[in-house]
C-alpha cells in the first residue's frame, strides 16, 4: 500500500451535492495527504481532513489553508435560495474569486473550478453570465494550471428540494439515449471525479472539461 503524498487540497463548498463527492474521493485517494475543507457545517472527522468554521465575507488571509498545492471550488447556489440577484453573485462569483486571490497570492498553482455548461460573460441569461464573468476574471488570476469543469443538468439527491430541477431530471433520465451528450445528467461522482483528476494532475495552462465527457459510459454508447 502507498504511503499518503504530502498533496495538499483546499476544497470550497464540500457540503454540497458534488463537493461531497468530491471530499469523498479526495479523503480516500492515497495520492492526496491532507484536505483543507471550510465550511459552515459539520464534516464527520477524519485523519487527513482540517475541517474550520468559515466567514466568506471575513476571510483570514493568514489560515494555512490558503497554502495548498490545488484548490477545488464547487461552492454554487441558485436565485431562489439566495433571494436577490446581488445575493447570488456574493456566493457565486465574489467568494469564489476571493478564494482565488488569496490562495494564489500565497503560492497555490491550480485552481479547478465546478462551473456550468453554458457559462458566459456575454450570455443573456444571469445565471451563465455570472458563470463565465468568474472564468473570465479567474484567467487574470496568474494560475498555473486552470480548470473549469462545466456539467449540465446535475443527477443526485440535493439537500434542499428543487421541484423543477427534479422534474427535468426525470425527463432527461427517460430521454437520455435520444439526447446528444452534452445534454446528458451528469452524475456527481462522475463531476467530482473530473474535478479531483484535473486538481491533482495540475496540468499547464487553462482548460475545460465539458459536460459530455462526464456522462455514464452506457449513455455514450
Amino acid at each position: 500500500m502507498n504511503e499518503p503524498t504530502t498533496f495538499k487540497l483546499l476544497l470550497i463548498g464540500a457540503s454540497g451535492l458534488v463537493g461531497s463527492h468530491v471530499l469523498d474521493l479526495a479523503l480516500s485517494d492515497p495520492r492526496v495527504g491532507k484536505v483543507y475543507a471550510p465550511t459552515r457545517k459539520t464534516l464527520a472527522a477524519h485523519p487527513k481532513l482540517i475541517a474550520t468554521p468559515i466567514d466568506f465575507d471575513h476571510l483570514d488571509e493568514q489560515a494555512d489553508r490558503w497554502q495548498a498545492d490545488a484548490v477545488i471550488c464547487t461552492l454554487g447556489t441558485t436565485l431562489k435560495t439566495a433571494g436577490s440577484r446581488a445575493a447570488f453573485e456574493r456566493v457565486d462569483h465574489t467568494y469564489p474569486l476571493a478564494v482565488a486571490r488569496l490562495a494564489r497570492a500565497h503560492g497555490t498553482p491550480t485552481y479547478v473550478l465546478n462551473s456550468a455548461i453554458g457559462a458566459d460573460a456575454g450570455s443573456s441569461f444571469f445565471y451563465n453570465q455570472v458563470k463565465g464573468r468568474l472564468e473570465q476574471d479567474l484567467a487574470k488570476v496568474g494560475f498555473e494550471s486552470l480548470t473549469y469543469v462545466r456539467p449540465g443538468v446535475i443527477g443526485g439527491k440535493r439537500e434542499e428540494v428543487r421541484h423543477a430541477e427534479r422534474a427535468l431530471i426525470r425527463m432527461l433520465k427517460l430521454a437520455s439515449p435520444l439526447l446528444p451528450e452534452r445534454w446528458r445528467l451528469n452524475p456527481p461522482a462522475l463531476i467530482a471525479r473530473a474535478l479531483l483528476d484535473a486538481a491533482i494532475s495540475q496540468a499547464p495552462g487553462i482548460h475545460v472539461v465539458p459536460s459530455g465527457s462526464m456522462t455514464k459510459p452506457a449513455d455514450r454508447h
